[in-house]
């Protein structure tokens, strides 16, 4: 499995990375959450931007993310619009909202990495992706099914579609509606290490689901999500347990 470099730290080998989302209101309430992870064994930061009152102000998350650029210093920077349909936090967008969005976190010059969901369409992806390399910024392709778990083969084919398209990571996150749809999520992570050649972050949802977010370095998931405050997704556990965790499987490889 190929790794993505970002900044300090190397996604794809080792322990799996642990990001940690920043979901609050106002610029005040995500610039103090950011202040608060210089002493939290957080490797990178995500800015969920759906969950910001001003989403829609390119020019007022562009100097959002100028704040968080100086106030995380060498943390990586995820840039995240979760739509609605993904598990978002806006209801309601107008037209053209999330690819601008997006755009002007590539061009801010303050985010390492961008998340895109592959449901944005062939043409949106063939276009940002190359532009995003152009400026320096490793973009995550995204899938995510809030209410079920697809069948391993349909897993395997969106996570072809996402290397096709240029993706430099390759995630999905899917709910469970029993243990077995569990083991199919990590049986699509443990053949997706052989068959790809990104990174690939997988999780299975909620509590059902928190084994996956711990076994990463055991199936091949090269990122998991844990939160420092206010979860982004449901089994989200504390990054400090999530580390200690993450560490004594490790030992133990």
């Amino acid at each position: 499995m190929n790794t993505v470099h970002v900044k300090n730290i190397t996604i794809g080998e080792g322990i799996p990375k642990i990001c940690v989302p920043i979901v609050a209101p106002s610029g005040d309430a995500i610039l103090k959450e950011a202040r608060r992870f210089a002493g939290l064994p957080v490797d990178l930061v995500e800015w969920r931007l759906d969950w910001f009152d001003g989403r829609f102000d390119l020019d007022e998350t562009r100097r959002l993310l100028a704040g968080l650029r100086e106030v995380l210093g060498d943390k990586p920077l995820l840039a995240t619009f979760r739509t609605f349909a993904e598990g978002g936090a806006c209801e309601k967008t107008g037209p053209g909202h999330y690819e601008n969005l997006v755009r002007s976190a590539v061009d801010s010059g303050c985010a390492d990495l961008v998340d895109v969901e592959l449901a944005a369409g062939a043409g949106f992806l063939a276009d940002l992706i190359p532009h995003a390399h152009d400026r320096g910024v490793k973009v995550i392709l995204s899938y995510h099914n809030f209410s079920r778990t697809p069948e391993l083969s349909a897993m395997l084919d969106i996570l072809a579609r996402m290397e096709q398209s240029g993706g430099d990571i390759l995630k999905i996150a899917v709910m469970p509606q029993s243990p077995e749809d569990v083991l199919t999520l990590l049986s699509a992570t443990s053949q997706a290490r052989t068959r790809f050649t990104r990174p690939v972050v997988t999780m299975s949802m909620a509590g059902m689901g928190v084994i996956s977010r711990l076994s990463g370095e055991i199936f091949g998931s090269a990122l998991t999500f844990g939160s420092a405050g206010q979860a982004s997704a449901p089994g989200q556990i504390g990054v400090e347990e999530l580390r200690g965790v993450l560490e004594l499987l490790h030992k133990s490889l």
